[in-house]
Formats: structure tokens, C-alpha cells, sequence
């Protein structure tokens, strides 16, 4: 079961510094002048790498969770028994595949030019994950329910 922790904690780590990079991308890309055309496609290809490779880290973290969980029984059970903890991680996990999803669908727009969120708004955007992570980790360490 460490084995699986510890891979499990590795690709959560990784996801999540793809999904704090990513954002920071598209930042730039609504920083970038009007005609700046090399620009733009650079970070452009980038960025769909980067969530490419993020996605991909996605996979195993979700599924070593999952085997956590429902193979081992970490935090199973009703709250009634102290299991709460494990009730909220799993909707931080979910807002963490909407934030991942809500990444894919910016990507887009801005690829085709629909996007008119400020450089300012990414800025903010950036902050979610941070929120998320911390929310997740006081969750499994703490356990404070």
C-alpha cells in the first residue's frame, strides 16, 4: 500500500504543477500584441503540450486514488465514523477535473481567437489550484471530520 501511496502522491504533484503552469500560459497569450503572430503560436503549442502531458499525468493519479480507496479502504465508510474527511476530498477531486476541463476548454477558445478574458482574469484563474491543492491536503493530513 506505501508503493501505492507514494506513486499516487507523485502524479497528484505532478498534475498539479501542470495545472498551476498552465494558466500562467495563457496569461501571456492574453498579454500578447495584436500581430504578434510567431508569439502567440509559440505559447500556443505549448500550452497544448503541456495540458496534453498534464492530462496524461491525470490518468494514474486518479487511479492510484481510486485503488487507495476502493482497494485498500482508506477513508471508506459513513462520516458517522470519521470518514468525512475522505466525503470532501473527493469533491475537491471533482473540482479539480472541472478546473482541468475548464483548462481544455480556455485552451480552445484562445486557440480560436473567442476568448476575451482579460490577462488580469487568468491571473486570478492561476489561484484555484493553489486553493484546491491546500483544501486537499489539510484533508487527508488533518482529517478535521
Amino acid at each position: 500500500m506505501l508503493w501505492v501511496k507514494a506513486f499516487h502522491i507523485i502524479f497528484v504533484a505532478s498534475w498539479f504543477a501542470g495545472l498551476f503552469y498552465l494558466p500562467r500560459i495563457f496569461v501571456n497569450l492574453a498579454m500578447v500584441a495584436p500581430g504578434s503572430v510567431a508569439e502567440r503560436d509559440r505559447l500556443l503549442l505549448m500550452a497544448r503540450k503541456l495540458l496534453r502531458f498534464t492530462t496524461l499525468l491525470a490518468v494514474p493519479a486518479l487511479a492510484l486514488g481510486l485503488w487507495l480507496w476502493l482497494g485498500y479502504g482508506i477513508g471508506r465508510g459513513p462520516a458517522s465514523q470519521g470518514n468525512g474527511w475522505m466525503h470532501a476530498k473527493l469533491a475537491v477531486v471533482l473540482l479539480v477535473i472541472g478546473y482541468h476541463h475548464a483548462c481544455a476548454g480556455l485552451l480552445r477558445k484562445l486557440a480560436d481567437g473567442s476568448c476575451r478574458k482579460s490577462h488580469v482574469w487568468f491571473r486570478w484563474f492561476n489561484e484555484a489550484p493553489v486553493l484546491l491543492l491546500l483544501a486537499a491536503v489539510i484533508l487527508v493530513v488533518v482529517k478535521p471530520f
